[in-house]
Parts: structure tokens; C-alpha cells; sequence
């Protein structure tokens, strides 16, 4: 049995953010709130665009809401899609040190992926690497792939750093000595990897270009919905908002909130807080 500082706390709400580093980031960035029923199961709530929600699409703001939204919360999991930590191999010992790299970094998203590419050369003779949790759950990109990198960075400096000095947020699996008397718990999300634990299909289903989703597109999502009727339960028109929407971006915000509370209830958390890897470049719950 965990010891009682790995013991999860009960939680009511469970919510998934599909995060984007973007600018204009509330036009990608989704939320999906979701009730914790009897059984275990998810009722979707609510799910919409985050530059709705916060009433702004620039980046700034979509990050002090959720900010806000984490600081407000209580008996609440957030299951948020850009990686949390870094590598070992880059020699920042700590997550906490990694988090004060990212904070005193003077540049933007672009010159810190650049300079930690420089870092893992330097260090390594690779210009990347993959985290151990990156390897396990077959993310798509390591965290500072030029694809990923405005996440990891706005994720990192922008949500996380300035919501951990509060002891109520467990950030996991970093926090696990809050655990028992926190009010509200973090962990990182990945839609892709959790449909690639489920069976389903994990590429096109994103359209690019802000295009209609086409027929290849909406049967994927279909696919998708069918496989996860056990997971959520959800109305018409939020199906409807999932099959409509261009990027995939609800559909993700969806993913991240079911996969981040599968991993939540199922996981052996005192074997994680333990390990030696995950509590210093993170873990990926999907």
C-alpha cells in the first residue's frame, strides 16, 4: 500500500487542457470539465476554447486564466498537454532548478529549444533527447523538439512556476509530498499517447489550415468517440463541437482530461514518487 503521502486525494472535477505556446493561443488552446460520477466515469461539463473562456486569444491572458482557474480549484485534476520537465542529461539536477532556467532565461520559446539543443550537444553529443517517460508512453516529439518547444517553455514558465509556490498545488510527480493535504493535483497530459494505449487511431484526425475536418478526418474522430464511450459520457452537441472543429484541439482537451484521470486512479504512486528518473524530468499520465 502507498504511504499516506502518496495517498491521491479525493477529487470531483477533472480537467483537460489541449495548451498551445502560440501568440494567439486562445484560438487552439481548448478546455474540457468534466464530473467525476459513480463508478469512476467522466461527465463532460464543459468544453470550449480557452480564448473564449479568458475572452481574449493572446497567450498572456489564456495563461493568467489558467493561472487563476488552478488557484481557484478545489478537489480538482488538471490533466495540461505540454511537457512539464526536462531531461536529466542536461544536468539541471532538480526540477526546481529547471523551473528557475526556464524563468531567468532571457529570450523567447525559439532560443531556449536553440539553447538547450546546444546544452544536449554539448553534454551528450546528441541535439536531442528523450525523457524516460517520452520513451515509455511514445510521445510524438521530445519536449524541446521545435514543435513542442513554445509549449514546454510557456507551460513551464508561465503556468507552472508561478502556481507551485502555493503548497495546496501538487505538481506531478514533483509534489508528492503534498499529495495528502493538497486541494488541488497537476499532472502532464498526452492526447496522442493516450489513444495509443487505447487501440485508437492517433493520426488524422488533427486538420490542418483551419479547414473542415474531411471524410478521413471525421471517421478517425468517429473512431475516436466510439472507443471512449466508456470513458466520458457526452451530450449531441459536444459531439457535434468534436467532429467540427478544425485542429482537433477539443477533441485533444477531451483526451487529456481521460487520460490524465485513467493514469490518476490506476497508477502506483508511491513506485513513481520513488523512481529515479520521474521525479526530476516528469512523468507523462495518459
Amino acid at each position: 500500500m502507498p504511504s499516506n503521502d502518496t495517498v491521491p486525494p479525493a477529487i470531483r472535477t477533472v480537467i483537460g487542457v489541449d495548451f498551445s505556446g502560440a501568440a494567439r493561443s486562445g484560438k487552439t488552446a481548448w478546455m474540457a470539465e468534466a464530473d467525476v460520477i459513480d463508478g469512476g466515469g467522466l461527465a463532460l461539463r464543459k468544453l470550449q476554447s480557452l480564448g473564449r473562456l479568458c475572452s481574449s486569444d493572446e497567450r498572456v491572458d489564456v495563461c493568467g486564466y489558467l493561472r487563476d482557474r488552478i488557484q481557484a480549484s478545489d478537489e480538482t485534476l488538471f490533466g495540461m498537454d505540454f511537457p512539464f520537465g526536462l531531461p536529466i542529461e542536461l544536468g539541471l539536477v532538480s526540477w526546481s532548478k529547471q523551473l528557475s532556467h526556464v524563468k531567468d532565461f532571457v529570450g523567447n520559446a525559439k532560443d531556449f529549444g536553440r539553447a538547450l539543443v546546444a546544452m544536449s550537444e554539448r553534454l551528450s553529443g546528441k541535439m536531442h533527447i528523450r525523457r524516460s517517460t517520452d520513451r515509455e508512453t511514445q510521445t510524438p516529439f521530445d519536449c524541446y523538439h521545435y514543435r513542442i518547444i513554445y509549449q514546454t517553455f510557456h507551460g513551464m514558465r508561465d503556468v507552472l512556476a508561478p502556481v507551485v509556490r502555493e503548497r495546496a498545488t501538487a505538481v506531478l510527480p514533483f509534489h508528492y509530498a503534498r499529495l495528502q493535504n493538497c486541494r488541488r493535483v497537476i499532472v502532464e497530459a498526452c492526447p496522442s499517447s493516450t489513444l495509443k494505449r487505447l487501440g485508437l487511431p492517433h493520426q488524422r484526425y488533427k486538420q490542418s489550415g483551419g479547414k473542415p475536418p474531411d471524410v478521413v478526418h471525421q471517421k478517425s474522430r468517429q473512431i475516436i468517440l466510439k472507443g471512449i464511450e466508456n470513458e466520458v459520457s457526452l451530450t449531441p452537441y459536444q459531439r457535434r463541437v468534436i467532429m467540427t472543429n478544425p485542429g482537433g484541439d477539443a477533441l485533444d482537451a477531451v483526451l487529456a482530461a481521460i487520460g490524465s484521470w485513467h493514469a490518476y486512479r490506476t497508477a502506483d504512486h508511491r513506485e513513481i514518487a520513488q523512481h529515479d528518473r520521474y521525479p526530476i524530468e516528469g512523468r507523462v499520465y495518459c
